[in-house]
């Protein structure tokens, strides 16, 4: 299975609350994993990056688990989880980074008016649960282009998201629509470019309408990572890290520095979170988690 179909699948079993565990020897590994973290001290994080952690990366770490594994590392947000499991967060104490749920998918998003009913009725209803829980960033998706030109696609998800975007506002809530390559993962995607993206985000004209920039998305499609957020960061509401190529850990296996990525990010005057969203490749998942964040501790 590819890692697009993989991540897709992921995100909407998460939502559902239908994830499937792995066998029973993988999920010997992360409880070992787990308990060996809770043995452990937390890291000395410096608190120039404020952590967070997808919660599909780890989709066969049980989330208790996983917020635990997170406290023990030492930062406290995971990113795409929704409603459903926030309760659990609380209880840990663990702050919702970037909310899910809303969408309909990855390839079916705001750039086709048909799509527009049913996403303006779903982020209507968001928008208010996800203030009520106290949390800021919602994730969005222009969806796939399907033959349609990009000032089509501009002109569609500006006339959707204006019904939404009133609400945010008042309510306090940042709506992200992510920045994928259509390169390897998500073949056809329209918001595949920081130059499309910032492009919406102007004529949106909101302060609670920013993009998700991530990293391994737009190493693929663009590069110039560092200059591309230093030049634009005013339109960057939110991060997410992977190694490059194959999307697994981010340390010297892989062609980016997030060292000095995480640099050019903190010289921004960023305050909000950078999220990691590698698939780990190794046996001990959480311990891949530990070195990234180690990795983006600057």
């Amino acid at each position: 299975m590819s890692k697009s179909s993989s991540r897709r699948t992921a995100i909407k079993n998460i939502v559902a609350g239908t994830a499937a565990f792995g066998a029973t020897g993988l999920l010997s590994s992360l409880e070992a994993s787990a308990e060996k973290l809770e043995k452990t001290h937390q890291l000395k994080l410096k608190g120039t990056i404020n952590h967070s952690v997808c919660r599909w990366c780890y989709q066969d770490v049980p989330l208790e688990d996983l917020c635990v594994a997170v406290k023990k590392i030492g930062f406290s947000a995971i990113d795409l989880v929704g409603p459903k499991d926030w309760p659990t967060l609380k209880t840990h104490d663990i702050f919702s980074s970037m909310c899910n749920g809303a969408e309909i998918s990855l390839t079916k998003g705001w750039n086709h008016t048909e799509y527009h009913p049913t996403l303006i009725k779903s982020y209507t209803e968001h928008i208010g649960l996800v203030a009520d829980a106290g949390y800021k960033n919602l994730i969005c998706f222009s969806g796939n282009r399907e033959g349609m030109d990009e000032e089509t696609g501009l002109k569609n998800c500006v006339t959707g998201l204006k019904e939404i975007i009133g609400l945010a506002e008042k309510k306090g809530v940042i709506i992200q629509m992510e920045l994928l390559n259509s390169k390897i993962n998500h073949k056809d995607q329209m918001c595949d470019n920081t130059k499309w993206g910032i492009e919406l985000v102007k004529r949106m004209g909101s302060e609670n309408f920013k993009l998700l920039y991530d990293i391994y998305h737009m190493q693929i499609d663009e590069g110039d990572v560092i200059r591309t957020i230093t030049d634009n960061h005013q339109y960057f509401g939110h991060y997410h890290t992977g190694g490059v190529p194959g999307r697994n850990e981010i340390d010297e296996t892989q062609e980016l520095y997030y060292p000095a990525i995480m640099r050019g990010i903190a010289a921004t005057g960023y305050k909000g979170f950078v999220a990691q969203e590698f698939i780990p490749s190794r046996p001990d998942k959480l311990k891949s988690l530990e070195q990234g964040v180690t990795i983006c501790d600057i």
